[in-house]
């Protein structure tokens, strides 16, 4: 007689996920939880985690550091406090973190950058002597590059903190004509209806990786590897490898003025990465712009030969520019 065992029992082991706390991570972070579980069953929490760039309102660029918004985070994971982060991906440095591995990049965000003015004006609308407020060195060196007289004024805090500092808004008196933030950041908060303007890449280039999610775990951890395998984005990845690519073959971090994006059109023999790339003074005097197009399997090597371009037409000397 044969004895036929049990099946064995589906694991239901909650999923730690560890994220920032303001409103924007928590929304991304919730995104990725539905997600693992729509695709897994494995119910997730999410684990609340401070990091340095959440405890200082220091401008980024002045506090000296890359990655001040994920140490924390990468922390937590190796002393196996939470099973996985989730990041977004702009603010990873280049270098990867010893004994962690990004399991998955899942499908991106519309990438580009996005004003919201008083009085619903686009930028062109806007006159010479508007305060516009941004918090990224790239945004600076791009808004003044494009000649339109505009006064840039550092900012920082969260969405609803700069929203609230233009003129006129529903949640503030505020100082500023206009803002310019991440539509995706909007997007994922359900505020795209307050975006007068969407800018176009050919006036303000987005940064590396912006708009996409990196999830995070230990290179260890085979079975959450697995899991979130499944929400993986091929193309995504391909177009934020040759984007990332760019920035550290520049040897640039994220609060550089270097921009890149990449996106994927149908070329002759299939899909085509189509990659974008410049570096501007931070006083918007000058700045170079290139391009390159290749196979989605080329993504690091098109990086690498878009930067090398940008450096041997003066990228260095134009990220010197202090002001």
């Amino acid at each position: 007689m044969t004895t036929l065992s049990a099946p064995a029992e589906k694991s239901t082991a909650v999923l730690r996920l560890g994220t920032r706390a303001s409103a924007l991570a928590h929304t991304q972070s919730q995104g990725v939880a539905d997600a693992i579980t729509a695709a897994t069953g494995h119910p997730v929490e999410l684990v609340h985690i401070t990091t340095e760039g959440d405890r200082s309102q220091a401008a980024i660029a002045s506090m000296g550091t890359t990655g001040v918004f994920v140490t924390a985070l990468r922390d937590a994971l190796l002393a196996g406090e939470i099973d996985l982060a989730v990041h977004s991906y702009k603010d990873l440095p280049t270098a990867p973190a010893p004994g962690l591995i990004l399991a998955a990049v899942p499908p991106r965000e519309d990438p580009r950058d996005a004003l919201i003015a008083r009085d619903g004006l686009t930028l062109g609308e806007l006159p010479a002597g508007s305060k516009v407020g941004t918090g990224a060195p790239r945004r600076v060196a791009q808004l003044r590059a494009l000649g339109l007289g505009l006064e840039i004024v550092p900012i920082r805090g969260n969405v609803d903190t700069r929203l609230g500092r233009v003129a006129g808004s529903a949640t503030g008196p505020g100082d500023l004509d206009a803002v310019v933030l991440a539509r995706a950041g909007l997007s994922r908060l359900g505020r795209a209806g307050e975006i007068t303007e969407t800018l176009d890449p050919l006036q303000v280039l987005p940064a590396p990786a912006q708009g996409a999610l990196a999830v995070e775990c230990r290179t260890s951890d085979a079975r959450t590897r697995e899991l979130l395998g499944r929400l993986e984005d091929s193309r995504t990845r391909a177009c934020v490898l040759a984007e990332r690519t760019t920035l550290a073959t520049l040897e640039a971090g994220c609060s550089a003025p270097v921009a890149a994006y990449a996106e994927v059109a149908e070329g002759e023999d299939g899909p085509e990465l189509f990659l974008r790339a410049s570096v501007t003074a931070i006083d918007g005097s000058d700045g170079v712009r290139g391009s390159s197009t290749g196979p989605l399997a080329d993504a690091a090597a098109l990086g690498r030969a878009l930067a090398e371009e940008l450096l041997d037409r003066g990228a260095v000397e134009l990220m010197a520019i202090t002001s």
